[in-house]
């Protein structure tokens, strides 16, 4: 194959600066605005959300991000990080029930640009379906990835796959399922 149509890579590509149209921190943008489907915001619980990445490895790649604003995984209460462990948790579920991986790859990129992060300073934990298979030569001979699916499917997929869940609602068209 010499083509590969991806044509949502463009925005990142050629984009001038990281998130201008957000002052501050992209991921706080995202907490506070209510249009959440538009800004691919999936679940929330009290004190973190599930954001898809708009240019993912995988499809399904998810993103589980607490509310507080910081770089540092120590900052954390406990309650925050029980929180977040068990939306992350929730999420692995979710992404089971829509997409039927073969298993997922978890992470924090957590130590500023040495760990490879484009935002380092608010922390966040990458949740990446896999397939067996999914790894082809794309990736090692000219450093291309292949998604298969838009974002905009796998957030309809996933959101429904979270409101399935128990101890979960919906408030509204266009709003991101509540986990409890």
């Amino acid at each position: 194959m010499e083509q590969v149509f991806a044509p949502w890579r463009i925005d990142w590509i050629e984009r001038s600066d990281k998130n201008a149209d957000v002052e501050g921190c992209v991921f706080c943008a995202f907490a506070d605005d209510e249009d959440e489907a538009e800004n691919n915001v999936v679940a929330r619980s009290d004190h973190a959300f599930v954001l898809l990445n708009n240019y993912p490895y995988n499809p399904g790649h998810a993103m589980v991000i607490p509310e507080q604003h910081t770089g540092e995984y120590g900052d954390l209460s406990d309650e925050e990080l029980l929180d977040h462990a068990r939306l992350k948790q929730r999420t692995l579920d979710a992404l089971d029930d829509a997409m039927h991986p073969n298993g997922f790859n978890t992470g924090c990129n957590l130590g500023g640009d040495a760990a490879g992060g484009s935002i380092d300073d608010h922390l966040h934990t990458h949740v990446v379906p896999r397939w067996e298979g999914d790894t082809n030569f794309m990736p090692v001979i000219s450093d291309t990835s292949v998604i298969v699916e838009a974002v905009e499917d796998t957030y309809d997929r996933l959101h429904e796959a979270f409101a399935a869940q128990s101890g979960t609602t919906v408030p509204g068209e266009g709003r991101a399922v509540r986990v409890e």
